[in-house]
């Protein structure tokens, strides 16, 4: 069975336009040049694809089911074709970038369809590691590139350019006892605190610690339903508030000692010496676009490794 990608072609021209000689036109072949091909394909099958007893070929009942399958075998012919000219221009057959939980969802969605239809042919794995994780992973080549909050030590290796400002609230359940009153900063370190926590055991972990006694938990989500149990209280999102079921159960203390949010940069790093081919480049332009939050006072000095 010899079935050819021109022959199949003539068969789905044939059966989108009706007639052998607007398949003709299509394909700008000559009429009986299509239909020796659609014959041909019948014989290399072995079953009827059309009915000619009309005016107009008509499928039959093989020729439906088989259409299904010569438009699958055509658009994956046009993937290759895809494929190998990706390849061509040097852009990355896979890219893997490490995004933490601080970074808004809801922006990920838009972005990322544009990448796709901008890079049709690079296949992405999105992970959610916390904190320093995306750090480190960036710097083994586990990730090409990464988003987190900003780290006050970051490795040499490692570039990175803000790219917004996520603000922080203090949530708690509405029987929590911080709930009940104006909040002083050490009535704070009175009650148990609920802290995001990377897998790594770095400063970062600490940042925010300001309670004495503390839970650990590897997850935003999770920490939001442990406040709403009155189990602590935490510095959690916005984004995640909003989207979170737990909303209309936590409360926002009234802080006599504050009256913002705390604000967390969040930057984008990759490593300086792996070569940045056209996908993660257009990435780093668009996350970069993205301003996510204030950006005022974004750039301050860093600490030494």
């Amino acid at each position: 069975m010899g079935v050819s990608l021109d022959q199949l072609q003539a068969f789905v021209a044939a059966a989108e336009a009706g007639s052998f000689s607007g398949a003709a036109r299509v394909l700008r072949k000559a009429q009986s040049a299509v239909s020796t091909q659609v014959a041909n394909l019948e014989a290399d099958l072995g079953v009827v694809l059309f009915s000619r007893a009309g005016r107009n070929p008509v499928l039959t009942p093989a020729g439906e089911r088989l259409l299904l399958e010569a438009r699958v075998v055509l658009d994956r012919r046009e993937h290759l074709i895809g494929v190998a000219s990706s390849l061509e221009r040097r852009v990355e057959n896979r890219l893997v970038v490490a995004i933490d939980e601080l970074y808004p969802e809801h922006a990920l969605g838009g972005l990322f369809a544009d990448f796709a239809r901008a890079f049709p042919f690079v296949e992405l794995e999105l992970l959610f590691p916390l904190m320093e994780d995306v750090s480190r992973m960036v710097q083994s080549g586990a990730a090409d590139l990464g988003v987190m909050w900003r780290q006050e030590v970051l490795p040499t290796e490692l570039g990175f350019q803000t790219i917004g400002w996520v603000p922080l609230k203090l949530v708690c359940g509405r029987d929590h006892p911080l709930a009940k009153a104006r909040v002083e900063w050490e009535e704070l370190k009175r009650h148990r605190q609920i802290l995001v926590a990377a897998r790594g055991d770095g400063p970062e972990k600490r940042r925010l610690r300001v309670a004495a006694e503390v839970w650990w938990v590897e997850s935003h989500w999770v920490i939001l339903e442990m406040v709403k149990h009155g189990i602590g209280w935490a510095f959690v999102t916005d984004h995640v508030i909003a989207a979170s079921l737990t909303a209309p159960d936590l409360v926002t203390p009234d802080l006599q000692f504050d009256e913002g949010d705390w604000p967390i940069a969040l930057e984008l790093v990759w490593h300086k010496q792996r070569p940045c081919g056209p996908a993660a480049a257009w990435l780093r332009a668009r996350f970069a676009a993205e301003r996510i939050g204030p950006l005022a006072g974004a750039e301050r000095p860093r600490s030494g490794p």
